[in-house]
């Protein structure tokens, strides 16, 4: 257990429930990483002001600020997922990877492999979660295309299909977010239509 969620309907119930899982992490030797801990009442769907938590004299929950965010699994969040926050966190991680793999003396195959391993599963992890759509996407294939083409590595006029395509094929074999996107929104449809679950 990394990160882990407490959902109360009252601070009271909160505090109980802290009390509970407490003992159990003291007993296995892990701590509360109270710099990154935060709590948040929500009534009829808004964020109000709180008091902070206090389990004992070490142990203090602070309450989280109205303009400040909580960082879970990786997503900000606050009274919902800061979707336009973590687009553009997402776009500038996604990027300067690619940077950083352009700058290495790989070669051509392996800065793609790198690319595909490295820089877009940034993207591709968030798609069930954060609200990306199909010409952000686009925008983003462009500017990785960009970086490519800057690093000699794909001629401006060469056909931007065949990056795309396997190597096997005679491609070049790089992942491509908006059919990536496409094909995991599409399984998870299929998916959840077969299911019983």
């Amino acid at each position: 257990m990394d990160d882990l969620n407490i959902y109360a309907k009252d601070d009271t119930e909160l505090e109980k429930l802290l009390d509970t899982v407490k003992p159990f992490s003291d007993e296995i030797g892990m701590k509360f990483g109270l710099d990154k801990c935060a709590e948040a009442t929500f009534k009829r769907g808004k964020m109000v002001k709180s008091t902070n938590v206090v389990l004992n004299d070490n142990t203090v929950i602070k309450d989280l600020d109205q303009e400040n965010t909580y960082k879970y699994l990786g997503v900000n969040e606050s009274n919902g997922i800061q979707h336009s926050t973590m687009k553009e966190k997402i776009r500038k991680e996604c990027i300067r990877r690619v940077r950083s793999i352009m700058k290495t003396e790989l070669n051509s195959k392996n800065r793609i492999t790198a690319i595909n391993t490295l820089a877009i599963p940034v993207v591709t992890y968030s798609f069930s979660v954060v609200n990306l759509n199909i010409k952000e996407l686009k925008k983003l294939d462009t500017k990785i295309r960009k970086q490519l083409t800057c690093n000699r590595m794909h001629h401006p006029k060469s056909d931007v299909d065949r990056l795309y395509i396997p190597r096997s094929r005679g491609g070049r074999g790089m992942i491509q977010l908006e059919l990536s996107y496409k094909t995991s929104t599409i399984g998870l449809c299929k998916y959840l239509e077969s299911t019983q679950d």
